[in-house]
């Protein structure tokens, strides 16, 4: 009889168990998370009016309580947890917040600022990346940091190799702290050198800020 209980709780158990991981494994973003998936979350709480806090990537109580008001307009669990169904409801898929992901993200912007604006101030540099992530957040515009970068026709940089170039230490500073929430630029999703610009379209786009050598635009 023994024997046979033994067994019956080990089955219960492999049963169980898996399930168990299989459900935690979707609770992807929670209090003390950190990363492009909790900015994206954030910026898609803060369009539809549920958040009003910064963008900052860092799933703090301001975050939580706002999933919890987008769970409860939703008819989801509200836990403040943005597992498998509250990502699904917000329409965000495959993004991560593992630190592979979010290495990945610096490096690459660390490259584009490299390329685009090792000749300017920090501030400058940290402006030009800060235009990938708003990119990355504005709906006319592919919703991660290597399609954005590599969109098509997007930036001479990528075609000319540039972007290949060895990273300077500045730009790899630049690029954290762009992904830390820092923007010097207000929100703009454009720029350009007005010395070397050949584009008038890009002229006419609204000035939202003048930092060394680039006009940056909405």
């Amino acid at each position: 009889m023994k024997k046979y209980l033994k067994t019956t709780l080990c089955f219960i158990l492999c049963l169980i168990i898996p399930f168990s991981l299989s459900n935690s494994a979707y609770s992807l973003s929670k209090i003390g998370s950190q990363g492009a998936e909790v900015r994206e979350i954030q910026s898609r709480l803060k369009k539809w009016k549920y958040y009003d806090g910064k963008i900052d990537g860092i799933y703090g109580t301001q975050t939580k309580n706002a999933v919890k008001k987008f769970q409860k307009n939703n008819n989801l669990t509200v836990d403040g947890v943005c597992g498998k169904k509250t990502l699904a409801k917000m329409g965000i898929y495959g993004l991560s917040n593992n630190s592979s992901s979010s290495s990945a993200d610096q490096n690459l912007i660390a490259r584009f600022i490299t390329a685009e604006a090792r000749g300017e101030s920090y501030k400058g540099q940290v402006a030009v990346g800060s235009v990938i992530l708003n990119r990355v957040k504005h709906a006319s515009f592919p919703d991660s940091v290597s399609g954005v970068v590599y969109q098509n026709g997007a930036f001479d940089c990528v075609y000319n190799g540039q972007i290949n170039q060895p990273t300077t230490e500045s730009a790899k500073k630049a690029a954290k702290d762009a992904l830390n929430g820092w923007d010097p630029t207000g929100g703009a999703i454009y720029y350009y050198n007005p010395k070397t610009a050949k584009s008038n379209w890009i002229k006419t786009r609204p000035v939202v800020a003048v930092i060394g050598n680039h006009i940056f635009c909405k």
